[in-house]
C-alpha cells in the first residue's frame, strides 16, 4: 500500500493500518467531552455536535374522509375503533431530510439553485449561422474576382486599410509598471469576486437507478379505492309514461361470474308520478334521492358490466303482459291513443294505492363499460353514444383478453342507451344473468331477435374527480367536504372485489348483505303464489323487536324496519334478484338474527280477501359461537309462526311440535354476506382476539367456540392462539394488520399474569410476528419499496406503531395484572408515564411514582426493545431466518420503540453514554456481528436476501447515530468491516465489496454525516505507545517544524489519525482508493459505484444550508483532502477527455510525458518518433501544440489498466474540483510545497485534464444531441459492470419489480413521478428550445467555474513554487495547462482572468518563455491569436493587452523580438490555413489595437520597438488580405489551391512559413481526397526540410536537398533554396519549428509515402522510400526498416495484382473567356479529375458552380474545341471550354514510359484532335476531312502540389485528307492483328472486325479508301510515300484473320465462313488493280524530301 501512495516519504511512518482494514474509531463522546469547542456559537459551533431539537415524537392526528365517525361501546370494537381513530405516533428527525438519501440532486433543486444564473458568452455560440456567413461570402464572391498578380497585394493599400479600422478598447493601467504582488492581489480579487458557491448545482446529477439511501416515508394508510367511476343518471323517458319505475344499478363481472358492487338505487320519476305512491311513502330522506354514483374498480377488466335493471309497482298479470303496453304504443301517436293511455293510467293508480309497496320485476339492461372507456378515448369529449340492440354499440367487437384497461383517463361520455330486455318470469336468477351478459358480447346475440322495449335512459360516465363535494359513504357518512346538507347527494357504491384486496382496515364499517336466492313451494299445500320475502333484523322475539337499520332505496327513508321481494307473477317457486343491506350493531348479541317472513300476496281486490297472507317463516340467528355467521344458506321454512325463544336456535333444529314446508328440507336459498372492520370472519384470528381481551377484561372462564377457557388452562391455550395465527387467511390479517400487531407488542411488552404467574410471552410474539412478516412480503411482493419493505408493514410502524401505554391521549384499559390479583389496580401502577401532553384532560398526568426498576420488578413490563433484541440474539432455526429475511422490519420496530422510551423517560438530552444498560448493547453487538457474519458467508447463495438484510443492517446503523453513543456505533461498524476485509482476503469478490459499499454509502447519509466525522478536530499525529525518538523530539521542540509537516501531510494522506479523527470519511476514501487502485483485481466494476459515493456526499454538503459559510465548507472540505492525492493516482486510468478534437481544430493528445515520471523524458522524445505536431500539421490541424499526443508515452507509463468510463472520471474530477475549490488555501500551498517535482507535474496532469473534462460543448452540440435521439452507450456499459459483478443485485430487480405495479403501488407511483429525475436525459429526448438554452446555460456556467478552479490552484501553485528550486519544469506545465484551458471553448469571463494570469505568469518569468518552452511560446501566440480574432469585445481587448505585452517583454529582454515576430506570423498563417470561422475583420480591429498600444508606449518611445510593432502589424494585414481573398474561394476548390499556392510562394524567403502553407495544402488535398497531390505537398515539404538541414549539418546519410527528390517528382526543385534573399538557417527564430529536425523529415517521408500509397501510385512509394532507407540505415533502426520493407512488398504485390485495373486521373483543358474571370480571363489550364471522369460531369460541375457564382443565364459552356474568337462573344457573358486531352508522348519517350504508371506519372504534354473541313464543316467525304492534331504542354508536371497547372504552350499539327485515311487504316489494321492474336480467342470480337474490314459495301471502308486516294496518282509529288502507305496498311492481316477464324467456328458457322472468304475475294479483285497499280516517278530519285516537309502543316503557336 505504501507503494501505493509513492510519494511524501511522512507517510510510510503512518501506514501501520493497511488500507483494507478499518482502523480503531475515537471514542466520540468521550472527544466531544475532552476536546470542548472554542466557538461559543455560529454555523462552525453547530458543526461540532448535533443539534438539540434532533429527534421529537410527533402526534399528528389522522385525516378523517368523513365528517362524523360512528362509534359504539363493546371492548373489542372498542379497541377498532381506537385503532381506526388514534393519532399517528410519528418520529421525527428533524434535519432528515438533509442527509444525502433525501439530497439528490434532482431536477427541480437543481433548477431552484440554479435561479439567477449570469449567461456565459462562448464565442462557440456567438458564430453566426453557417447559412447567413455564406451569403455574405457570395456578395464577396461577386464584386471581385481577381487576383492581384503581384505575389503579395500593395502595401499602400494595405497600411491604408489598417489605419482606418477602429482598434478596441484599450485596457486601463495595463502599461504602468505595478509590483507582481500587487497585481496577482488584483487579480485575485477579481477572480473571487461574483463566483457561484455550490459547484454541484451546475452539475447534472449522476444518472442512477434510485439512490439506494434513499429511504421513502410510507404511504399514510388509508382506506383502500380501486379506479374510481362516476355515474350520473339524468333522465329515463319510455314511449308512454303511466307509472313510477324504479331502477337499481350494479357492477357485474361476468369472467369471475361475480357481482362486483352493491347496488345503486335511483328513479328518475316526476314529481307527478311519484304522487301516485303517496300512502305508502314516507318522507323520501336527502340520501335517498341520490342520482349519480362512484363506482370503484379494483381490477378493471374486458369483463365488467354496467347492469341496469328496473322495477314497477306489482300488479296484476306476469310480465309480459304488464310490459307489452310499452312495445305497442308509441309517444308519437299520443294524442290517437289518448283513451286507451287514460285507461292504463287510471289502471296504474289503483295498483299504486293498494300494492305499492311491492314491486315487480320489469326490465333490465347492460352496458358493456370498457366499450365506454375505450371509445369515449377516441371521441370527442362529452362523447354521444346511442346504445342500441346488443352488438350494435360502436366498436363492440372488442376480444375478452384481460387486456389491461385503465379507467382513471378517459373522456366523459354521455351514453343514450335505447333498448330494454323485459325481464322474463323464469329466467331471474344471476346464472341467467351471467348468460345473456356472455351472450351479449356475440355478434348474433339471442337478445337481438327479442323484441325490446324502447326507451331512452341518459346516463353519463367519467372518471371520479379526485374529491368530489356532496358524497355519502355507502355507510351515509358524509364525505368531506359536503358544505349543504341539503343538496342532492352523490352516492359512493361499495366494491365487492373479484380477489383479495390487501389493505389494513382504517375506517368503521359494519354491514350486511342479504340476499335471497330462490324458494321452492312445488311441495307446500295450499295456495301460494304471489310470493313475497319480508326481511327484518331483530333483536328480539317480538315483532316490535325489528330493528330500524335496513338501508332504504331509492325516495324513502335512510333506513327502514322492512324489506320487501319482488313479486314474480303466479309463480310457486320463485327466483329473486334482491340485495337487502344492513347496518349491523356494533355489539351483537346471541339474540339478534335476520327474520325472513314469506306472503302471498292477492293482487285482485276480492272480497274479505286480506292483501298478505303469511306462508312460512325463517330465520338466521346472527352469531354462533360468539361469532359472526355469513356464508349461502338453504332454510327449511316453517308454516306456522316460530316458538318462544326460536332465535337463539337455528331453524335446521327440528323443534318439537313444528310444520314445516316438505318435512323440514331446505326450500329457501339465501345468501348473507358481511362487509366488517369488526368482525375478522376468521376463526383464528377471533380466538386470539377473544383471549386478549378476556385478559384485558380480566373475565373468566372464557367461551371460545363451544369451549370453556378455565383460568388454568389460559396460558396454554394462548400460546397456542398465538401460534395458530399462521393458519389464518392473509386477508384477514392483513386487514387487522395494525390492531394484532399492536396486541402482540402488549403481550411482549407486559406478560400478562396468570394464575398468579407471569407468563412470558416474548417468544412466541417473536416467532409469530417473524412469521406473519415473512407471509406478507411472500405473497404481497408487489407493494414492496426498492429494500424489499412490504408498504403495509412499513407504515405500520412509521405511523401507527408506539410503545403501549405512552400515549398521551389514551388511559389505558388494559388491567395489569399484578401479584395481588386484585381487579384494582393499585395507584403506584398508574405507569401512563405520560408527560403531561393532554391539555385537555388534565387527569391523564400519571406521574412515574417509582424509578423505572422498582416498576419492572412489581409487574413483569419489559422495554420493548431489549425484549426484541433479546429474543432475535436468542432465536435459531428457521424462527431466526425468518427474522433475517424480514431484518429490516425488527431492526425499524427497535429504533421506534428505543426513540419513544428516551423520549417518554426524557432522556433524549442527556449523555449518549448512559441511555442503555450494558446487556442491551451486548445484544445489539451479538446482532450486529452475526448478522455481518450472515452477509460475509452467505453472499454466494442467497444474494437477494443479503442484499436485503445488509441494506437492514445499514439503515439501522444509521439510525442508531441519531440516539446511541456514536463511538460505540462506529466500533459496530469496524465490526462488519473486520469480517468483510477478513473475507476479502481470502476471495477477492466485487460483489460483497459492493454490498460493503451499499452499507457504506447508507450509513454515510446520515443528516449529521459531516459532525460525526469531527471536522473542527486538528490531527494530532497518533500518541506512540512506547516513548519512540520522534515523540520525544516533537515534545521537547514545543512545535518542530517536522511535527507541522506531518500534520499537514496526514490531512492530506489516508494516515492513521486521518481515519480513527475522520472515521466515516475515512472509510469512504480508503474504499475509493482501494478499489481504485490498478492492481485491485475485479473490481473494475465498482469504479462507478465508489465514486458515485463520494459525489454524493459533496453534492449533498454542497447545496446543504448549514455549510453554506465558506468557513464552514473549508472544514468540510478537509474531510476530503485526501481525495486529491487518490484522483492523482488513478490519473492514467481516467477517461481521456483531450482525445476528443475540438472545432477549433486543436488536436488532442493524451496524459503528457510529463504525466509518465515527472516530464523528465519529454526532452527525449524528438528522436524517438515523428513529432506530434508535424503530424498534426500533416493531418491539416494546427500548429504545435504543447501536450504531445499519446502516442509520444513511454511504453510503460501507457495504461495498463482497464480505464473508467467518462461519465465515472468526470464525476471524479467534479468533486476533485470542488476540494479544490472549497478546501483553504493555506492548507493547500503548505502541502504544494510538501510535493516532489513528480507530483506536482502529476497535480498539473491533472487539471489538465478537467480543462478538457468540463470543457463547453456548445448549443450547437446540445442541439445535436437532441435531435439525434441516441441511445447512450452509458445502458451497455452499465451491462458489462453487471456482467462482471456477476448476478444482477437483488436490489435492482426489487427496483425493477416495483416499477411494474398492481394496485397496492399507485401510491408508490406517485412518489416515483418526482423520482423520475434519477433517469434523467435518457428517456425524453425531444426537448423543448427553453431547456437546451438552459441547458447550454449550466453547462456554460459549470465550464466557466471549473475553470476558474483550475485557475486558482494554478496561481496557488504558481505561489508555491516561485520560491523553490524546481520552479522551471512545473511553471512550464501550469503554462501548459493555461495554455489548454485557452485552446478550449472558454466563456468570456475566464478567459480575461485566463489572461491576466498569463500576462501576471510572463511578467514574473519571461525567460521562462523566451529561453526554455519557446514551444509554448508558439503556442501562446496562436492561442492568442486565434482570441484576437473573437467575435466578443472582451476577449479581443484582452488578448491584443496580451500579445502587445508579449512583445514588449521580448524586446526588453534582447531588444529585438526576433522570436515573438517569427511565431506571431507563423500562428497567424496557420490560423488562416486551417480555421473554417476565422474573422478578419475582427482580428484587423485587435492589429489596430496593438498598434495604438505601440503609440501610447511612452517608456519605448525612443527605441527601435515602435516601428517594429509597425512593421509585425503590417506584415500581418497582409497575410490577412490574402486570407480574405481565400474566404471568396472557399467554395472554389482549384482557386483556393491556387490562392495557398501563391500565398506559399510569397513565403519563398521564409522557410518555417512555406512549410505551414504547404502543409494548409496537405489538409485541404487531403480533405478532397486527392492523395496523390497530398504527397506532392508532402514531398515538396519533406525537399525543403532537407534542403535547409543540409545548409546546417551535412550528413551523409540525409539527402542532399532538393536533387534527391527528383526521382519522386520533376517539381520538387523549385524548393531548392538558391535565390539569394534566403535567410540562413543559424538566424534566430528561423527553421525553429519541430520540422527542421531529422525526426521532422522522416515524419513528413512517412506521411508522403502512405498519401502515395492511398493514391495507388505504389512506385512513388518506392521512391519515397529510397530517400528513408539509409537514414534509417544509419541510425540502426532495425524495426522501422522492417516496417518499411514490410510497406514495400505490400506495395509490389499490389503493382503486381492491380495490373491493368489502375487508374489515376483524368485530364481535360479548360479555357475561361469573359471579363467577369477577372485575370482568370483567356487563361487556359489542365485541370486533373479523378480516376473515371466523364466529360458531361466536368462540364456539370463547372457550369453549375460559375452558374452559382455569375447566374446561370450568364455562363455558357462551348460544345466544340475550337479556337475561340473573342470577337462573337457576349462581353458580358462568361463561357468555358472544356475539351477532353490525353497525355502525349514522342515516339522516343515511348521507349522509357512502358507501364501504365510511366504513362500516368510525370505528365507535361498533352493533346486533342479536332477534326475540320476547309469549307467550315466538322466532317466531310473523304477528300475533304482534314484533322488538327494539338498539343499542350503545361508549367509543371502532373501530378503537382495543385490540381490544375496553366498551360505555357501550345502547338498544332493538320493531317491531310489522304494522312487522316491512312491513320484510318492503321487503327483497323491494328484492331485485326488484336483481334487474331488474342488469347484466349475471341470470335465474335473477330468476327464484327472483319466484317467491316472484308465487306466490299462497309461505308468508309477499306474498298472507298482505295477507289478515293489510289484511283488516281497523285500529281503532288511529296504525297507519294502517304500513296504507297496507305496501300500497305489495305489488304494486310486480312489473310490471317480469315484462316484464324476458320479455326475457331463450328458447323453451323460454315456458310457464313464462306460468305467472308467470297467478300475477300471479292475486295481483293476490286482492289488488285488500284493495289498494283506502279507509279512511275517513285522510281526517280527524288529531290530532297527531308523531315521539313511536314512543317509546311505545321503551324506553332506558343
Amino acid at each position: 500500500i505504501a507503494g501505493q501512495y509513492g510519494g511524501s516519504p511522512q507517510l510510510l511512518k503512518n501506514l501501520n493500518v493497511p488500507l483494507t482494514e478499518a482502523v480503531e474509531p475515537v471514542d466520540f463522546e468521550e472527544y466531544l467531552i475532552t476536546h470542548p469547542p472554542i466557538i461559543e456559537s455560529g454555523p462552525l459551533r453547530d458543526l461540532i455536535d448535533f443539534p438539540p431539537d434532533d429527534i421529537e415524537v410527533v402526534y399528528t392526528p389522522r385525516e378523517c374522509r368523513t365528517v362524523g365517525q360512528a362509534v359504539d361501546n363493546d371492548a373489542h370494537v372498542r379497541d377498532c375503533v381506537r385503532s381506526y381513530t388514534e393519532d399517528w405516533a410519528i418520529v421525527n428527525r428533524k434535519y432528515h431530510k438533509l442527509g444525502t438519501g433525501f439530497n439528490p440532486n434532482t431536477l427541480d433543486r437543481q433548477k431552484e439553485r440554479q435561479k439567477g444564473l449570469p449567461k456565459q458568452v462562448f464565442e462557440a455560440d456567438e458564430m453566426p449561422d453557417v447559412s447567413t456567413y455564406q451569403d455574405d461570402q457570395d456578395d464577396l464572391k461577386r464584386r471581385s474576382m481577381s487576383i492581384d498578380d503581384t505575389p503579395r497585394g500593395s502595401w499602400a493599400c494595405s497600411i491604408f486599410d489598417l489605419k482606418n479600422s477602429v482598434p478596441d478598447a484599450v485596457l486601463p493601467h495595463l502599461l504602468d509598471r505595478a509590483p507582481n504582488e500587487e497585481i496577482d492581489r488584483h487579480n485575485e480579487e477579481h477572480r473571487k469576486s461574483h463566483r457561484h458557491r455550490e459547484l454541484f448545482a451546475l452539475h447534472p446529477a449522476l444518472d442512477e437507478e434510485e439512490p439506494i439511501e434513499r429511504h421513502c416515508v410510507p404511504d399514510v394508510p388509508k382506506e383502500h379505492f380501486g379506479q374510481r367511476l362516476l355515474v350520473k343518471c339524468l333522465s329515463l323517458k319510455f314511449e308512454i309514461e303511466i307509472e313510477p319505475i324504479f331502477a337499481c344499478l350494479a357492477l357485474y363481472d361476468v369472467k369471475e361470474k361475480r357481482k362486483i358492487s352493491e347496488n345503486f338505487f335511483f328513479d328518475l320519476n316526476s314529481e307527478q308520478t311519484k304522487g301516485m305512491l303517496r300512502p305508502h311513502i314516507q318522507t323520501a330522506a336527502i340520501s335517498t334521492l341520490a342520482r349519480s354514483a362512484i363506482f370503484s374498480i379494483t381490477y378493471p377488466s374486458q369483463d365488467v358490466f354496467l347492469v341496469i335493471q328496473l322495477e314497477k309497482v306489482l300488479q296484476q298479470g306476469d310480465i309480459g303482459e304488464c310490459a307489452e303496453p310499452y312495445m305497442v304504443f308509441k309517444e308519437s301517436d299520443a294524442a290517437k291513443n289518448k283513451e286507451k293511455l287514460d285507461k292504463l293510467r287510471s289502471q296504474s293508480e289503483q295498483f299504486c294505492t293498494r300494492l305499492g309497496r311491492y314491486r315487480m320485476p320489469f326490465a333490465w339492461t347492460a352496458i358493456h363499460l370498457m366499450n365506454i372507456v375505450n371509445s369515449a378515448g377516441s371521441l370527442e369529449r362529452d362523447t354521444e353514444l346511442e346504445m342500441g340492440l346488443p352488438g350494435e354499440n360502436p366498436g363492440d367487437q372488442t376480444t375478452s383478453g384481460d387486456e389491461s384497461c385503465s379507467l382513471t383517463s378517459f373522456r366523459p361520455a354521455t351514453l343514450t342507451v335505447t333498448n330494454f330486455f323485459k325481464q322474463e318470469g323464469d329466467r331471474l336468477s344471476d346464472e341467467d344473468l351471467y348468460k345473456f351478459l356472455a351472450d351479449m358480447r356475440r355478434p348474433s346475440s339471442v337478445l337481438r331477435r327479442l323484441r325490446p322495449i324502447t326507451a331512452q335512459l341518459k346516463i353519463d360516465i367519467s372518471p371520479a374527480p379526485e374529491n368530489p363535494h356532496y358524497c355519502l359513504t355507502p355507510d351515509l357518512q358524509q364525505v368531506k367536504p359536503y358544505p349543504d346538507s341539503r343538496v342532492r347527494p352523490t352516492r359512493e357504491i361499495l366494491e365487492f372485489p373479484p380477489r383479495d384486496v390487501y389493505v389494513p382496515n382504517t375506517t368503521y364499517r359494519n354491514l350486511l348483505y342479504v340476499n335471497p336466492h330462490s324458494l321452492n313451494f312445488a311441495n307446500r299445500q295450499g295456495s301460494a303464489r304471489n310470493i313475497t320475502v319480508k326481511v327484518q333484523f331483530m333483536n328480539g322475539e317480538d315483532p316490535n323487536n325489528a330493528m330500524q337499520v335496513i338501508f332504504g332505496k331509492s325516495s324513502c327513508g335512510d333506513y327502514t324496519r322492512e324489506a320487501y321481494t319482488a313479486v314474480v307473477y303466479h309463480t310457486r317457486s320463485p327466483d329473486f334478484h334482491d340485495e337487502v343491506k344492513i347496518k349491523l350493531p356494533a355489539s351483537l348479541t346471541d339474540h339478534h338474527h335476520v327474520l325472513f317472513t314469506f306472503y302471498h300476496v292477492s293482487c285482485q281486490q276480492k272480497q274479505n280477501t286480506p292483501l298478505e297472507t303469511p306462508v312460512g317463516y325463517t330465520w338466521i340467528p346472527m352469531l354462533q359461537n360468539g361469532r359472526l355467521r355469513t356464508g349461502s344458506f338453504c332454510l327449511p321454512v316453517s308454516l306456522e309462526k316460530p316458538p318462544q325463544s326460536y332465535s337463539v336456535l337455528s331453524p335446521d333444529v327440528p323443534l318439537p311440535g313444528m310444520k314445516w314446508v316438505d318435512n323440514h328440507r331446505g326450500v329457501f336459498n339465501v345468501e348473507v354476506t358481511s362487509v366488517s372492520t369488526v368482525h375478522t370472519q376468521d376463526q383464528y384470528l377471533d380466538k386470539f382476539f377473544a383471549l386478549v381481551h378476556a385478559l384485558d377484561e380480566h373475565m373468566f372462564p372464557v367461551r371460545i367456540g363451544d369451549v370453556r377457557i378455565m383460568e388454568n388452562n389460559l396460558e396454554a391455550e394462548l400460546k397456542s392462539s398465538i401460534a395458530a395465527l399462521n393458519s389464518s387467511q392473509l386477508e384477514p390479517i392483513v386487514r387487522f394488520l395494525h390492531l394484532l400487531l399492536d396486541k402482540l407488542v402488549v403481550l411482549v411488552v407486559r406478560p400478562p399474569v396468570i394464575a398468579g404467574q407471569i407468563v412470558n410471552l416474548g417468544q412466541a410474539s417473536f416467532e409469530v410476528m417473524a412469521s406473519i412478516v415473512n407471509r406478507l412480503h411472500k405473497y404481497l411482493d408487489t407493494s414492496q419499496d426498492m429494500h424489499g419493505r412490504n408498504g403495509l408493514l412499513s407504515s405500520y410502524i412509521y405511523y401507527v406503531f408506539r410503545l403501549p401505554n405512552m400515549d398521551p391521549n389514551f388511559p389505558s384499559p388494559v388491567h395489569y395484572a399484578t401479584m395481588a390479583r386484585s381487579a384494582q389496580r393499585p395507584a403506584s401502577l398508574n405507569l401512563n408515564r405520560s408527560r403531561s401532553l393532554s391539555n385537555s384532560n388534565p387527569d391523564i398526568s400519571g406521574t412515574p411514582t417509582s424509578p423505572d426498576d422498582e416498576v419492572r420488578s412489581i409487574i413483569g413490563s419489559k422495554l420493548f426493545h431489549e425484549e426484541l433484541a433479546l429474543q432475535w440474539v436468542v432465536s435459531s432455526g428457521s424462527v431466526r431466518e425468518g427474522a433475517l429475511q424480514q431484518a429490516w422490519f425488527f431492526f425499524e420496530l427497535m429504533v421506534k420503540s428505543i426513540i419513544h422510551h428516551l423520549y417518554f423517560t426524557d432522556r433524549l438530552e442527556s449523555p449518549r453514554k448512559n441511555r442503555f444498560p450494558e446487556r442491551f448493547m451486548d445484544d445489539i453487538t451479538a446482532l450486529v456481528s452475526t448478522i455481518a457474519g450472515d452477509i460475509v458467508s452467505r453472499f454466494q447463495k442467497d444474494l437477494e436476501l443479503v442484499e436485503r438484510l445488509n441494506t437492514s443492517l445499514a439503515f439501522f446503523l444509521n439510525d442508531l447515530l441519531s440516539v446511541m453513543d456514536r463511538g460505540f456505533v462506529f466500533s459496530l461498524i469496524k465490526t462488519y468491516w473486520k469480517q468483510v476485509s477478513t473475507k476479502l482476503y481470502m476471495l477477492q469478490n466485487p460483489t460483497l465489496e459492493s454490498l460493503r459499499l451499499d452499507l457504506l454509502r447508507i450509513v454515510c447519509s446520515h443528516e449529521h454525516y459531516v459532525t460525526l466525522n469531527l471536522p473542527c478536530s486538528l490531527l494530532t499525529p497518533p500518541a506512540s505507545p512506547s516513548p519512540s525518538v520522534s515523540s520525544a523530539t516533537s515534545q521537547s521542540s514545543g512545535f518542530s517544524t517536522h511535527a507541522q509537516d506531518q500534520k499537514i501531510a496526514n490531512m492530506f494522506e489516508l494516515s492513521v489519525p486521518f481515519r480513527e479523527q475522520h472515521y466515516l470519511a475515512g472509510l469512504v476514501l480508503s474504499e475509493l482508493a482501494v478499489i481504485l487502485d490498478p492492481e485491485a483485481e475485479g473490481m473494475f466494476g465498482l469504479h462507478k459505484k465508489v465514486v458515485s459515493v463520494v459525489h454524493n456526499l459533496l453534492s449533498s454538503h454542497d447545496s446543504d444550508p448549514r455549510y453554506a459559510d465558506p468557513e464552514v465548507k473549508a472544514r468540510v472540505a478537509t474531510l476530503y483532502l485526501p481525495l486529491i492525492g487518490i484522483v492523482m493516482e488513478t490519473l492514467p486510468q481516467l477517461h481521456d477527455f483531450t482525445e476528443s478534437h475540438n472545432q477549433w481544430g486543436r488536436p488532442g493528445g493524451a496524459q503528457g510525458a510529463a504525466g509518465g515520471a515527472g516530464g523528465d523524458e519529454s526532452g527525449e522524445d524528438g528522436n524517438s518518433m515523428i513529432s506530434q505536431t508535424v503530424a498534426m500539421a500533416i493531418a491539416g490541424t494546427s500548429a504545435p501544440i504543447s501536450r504531445p499526443s499519446s502516442f509520444l508515452l513511454n511504453p510503460q507509463a501507457s495504461r495498463q489498466h482497464g480505464t473508467f468510463s467518462a461519465e465515472s472520471s468526470r464525476s471524479l474530477l467534479i468533486c476533485l474540483l470542488w476540494v479544490l475549490k472549497n478546501a483553504d488555501e493555506c492548507v493547500l500551498q503548505k502541502w504544494f510545497s510538501d510535493l516532489s517535482v513528480s507530483q506536482l507535474n502529476r497535480l498539473l496532469d491533472m487539471l489538465y485534464l478537467c480543462v478538457s473534462c468540463f470543457e463547453y460543448k456548445g448549443k450547437k452540440a446540445f442541439e445535436r444531441m437532441n435531435s439525434l435521439t441516441f441511445k447512450k452507450s452509458k445502458d451497455m456499459k452499465v451491462k458489462l459492470e453487471e456482467a462482471i459483478l456477476g448476478s444482477i443485485g437483488a436490489r435492482q430487480e426489487m427496483v425493477r419489480r416495483s416499477r411494474g405495479h398492481a394496485f397496492g403501488s399507485q401510491e408508490n407511483l406517485r412518489w416515483r413521478k418526482d423520482m423520475t429525475h434519477w433517469r434523467q436525459n435518457s428517456e425524453r429526448m425531444d426537448k423543448t428550445r427553453a431547456e437546451l438554452e438552459h441547458e447550454a446555460l449550466i453547462d456554460g456556467n459549470l465550464a466557466t467555474e471549473a475553470n476558474l478552479i483550475i485557475l486558482d490552484t494554478l496561481e496557488i501553485i504558481v505561489q508555491t513554487v516561485s520560491v523553490t528550486e524546481s520552479k522551471e519544469s512545473i511553471l512550464g506545465g501550469v503554462l501548459k495547462v493555461l495554455l489548454h484551458s485557452m485552446a478550449c471553448n472558454q466563456s468570456a469571463l475566464y478567459l480575461q482572468h485566463c489572461f491576466a494570469t498569463q500576462r501576471a505568469l510572463v511578467s514574473k518569468f519571461p525567460e521562462l518563455l523566451f529561453e526554455e518552452e519557446t514551444e509554448q511560446c508558439a503556442d501562446l501566440c496562436l492561442r492568442l491569436l486565434r482570441n484576437c480574432s473573437s467575435s466578443i469585445g472582451t476577449i479581443r481587448a484582452h488578448a491584443s493587452a496580451s500579445l502587445y505585452l508579449l512583445m514588449r517583454q521580448n524586446f526588453e529582454i534582447g531588444n529585438n523580438f526576433a522570436r515573438v515576430k517569427m511565431q506571431v506570423t507563423m500562428s497567424l498563417s496557420s490560423l488562416v490555413g486551417t480555421s473554417q470561422n476565422f474573422n478578419e475583420e475582427f482580428l484587423r480591429r485587435s492589429l489596430k489595437t496593438i498598434l495604438t498600444y505601440g503609440e501610447e508606449d511612452l517608456e519605448l518611445r525612443e527605441t527601435t520597438f515602435p516601428d517594429q510593432v509597425q512593421d509585425l502589424v503590417f506584415n500581418l494585414h497582409m497575410i490577412l488580405s490574402d486570407t480574405v481573398k481565400m474566404k471568396e474561394h472557399q467554395e472554389d476548390p482549384e482557386m483556393l489551391i491556387d490562392l495557398m499556392y501563391r500565398i506559399a510562394k510569397g513565403y519563398q524567403t521564409s522557410p518555417d512559413l512555406r512549410l505551414t502553407w504547404l502543409q494548409n495544402m496537405a489538409g485541404k488535398h487531403s480533405e478532397r481526397t486527392n492523395h496523390a497531390e497530398a504527397a506532392q505537398c508532402l514531398v515538396h515539404s519533406a525537399a525543403l526540410v532537407a534542403e535547409y538541414l543540409s545548409m546546417l549539418e551535412d550528413r551523409k546519410y540525409l539527402p542532399v536537398g532538393c536533387v534527391t527528390f527528383q526521382n519522386i517528382s520533376s517539381n520538387v526543385l523549385e524548393e531548392s533554396a538558391v535565390s539569394d534573399d534566403v535567410v540562413s538557417p543559424d538566424e534566430e527564430g528561423i527553421c525553429s519549428g519541430k520540422y527542421f529536425t531529422e525526426a521532422g523529415l522522416v515524419g513528413l517521408l512517412d506521411q508522403a509515402a502512405s498519401s502515395f500509397s492511398m493514391a495507388g501510385m505504389y512506385e512513388a512509394v518506392n521512391e519515397v522510400y529510397k530517400v528513408l532507407i539509409p537514414i534509417h540505415e544509419a541510425s540502426r533502426d532495425a524495426k522501422k526498416l522492417a516496417t518499411i520493407h514490410g510497406k514495400l512488398q505490400e506495395a509490389f504485390g499490389k503493382i503486381v495484382h492491380q495490373d491493368g485495373k489502375r487508374m489515376f486521373g483524368t485530364y481535360f483543358r479548360v479555357g475561361l473567356y469573359g471579363s467577369k474571370f477577372g485575370d482568370l480571363d483567356e487563361q487556359e489550364f489542365v485541370y486533373k479529375e479523378p480516376a473515371i471522369t466523364k466529360l458531361a460531369e466536368i462540364s456539370h460541375r463547372l457550369e453549375g458552380f460559375y452558374g452559382e457564382r455569375y447566374g446561370e443565364d450568364q455562363v455558357e459552356v462551348i460544345k466544340d474545341s475550337n479556337p475561340v474568337d473573342k470577337c462573337k462573344q457576349d462581353p458580358n457573358k462568361a463561357y468555358v471550354q472544356i475539351t477532353y486531352v490525353e497525355p502525349y508522348f514522342d515516339t522516343y519517350e515511348m521507349k522509357d514510359r512502358i507501364t501504365y504508371f510511366d504513362k500516368n506519372y510525370n505528365l507535361r504534354r498533352f493533346v486533342y484532335c479536332t477534326p475540320f473541313t476547309l469549307d467550315g464543316r466538322a466532317h466531310g467525304d473523304l477528300h475533304d476531312q482534314f484533322k488538327r492534331k494539338t498539343i499542350l504542354t503545361t508549367s509543371h508536371a502532373f501530378p503537382y502540389i495543385k490540381t490544375r497547372i496553366n498551360i505555357i504552350h501550345k502547338e498544332e499539327i493538320i493531317s491531310m485528307p489522304i494522312e487522316v485515311a491512312i491513320e484510318d487504316m492503321q487503327k483497323k489494321t491494328g484492331e485485326l492483328a488484336f483481334a487474331t492474336h488474342q488469347d484466349p480467342s475471341d470470335a465474335k470480337m473477330l468476327q464484327m472486325v472483319l466484317q467491316g474490314s472484308v465487306g466490299t459495301t462497309v461505308n468508309q471502308g477499306p474498298l472507298e479508301v482505295a477507289q478515293v486516294f489510289l484511283s488516281e496518282i497523285p500529281s503532288d509529288p511529296k504525297l507519294y510515300r502517304h500513296h504507297n502507305k496507305l496501300r500497305l496498311y489495305l489488304c494486310a492481316r486480312c489473310e490471317d484473320a480469315l484462316r484464324k477464324n476458320k479455326s475457331l467456328i463450328g458447323p453451323d458457322q460454315k456458310e457464313y465462313q464462306r460468305e467472308l472468304e467470297r467478300n475477300y475475294h471479292r475486295l481483293k479483285e476490286a482492289l488488285q488493280p488500284l493495289i498494283c497499280r506502279k507509279i512511275p516517278q517513285l522510281y526517280k530519285p527524288v529531290l530532297q524530301v527531308n523531315s521539313h516537309s511536314r512543317m509546311s502543316l505545321r503551324k506553332l503557336e506558343l
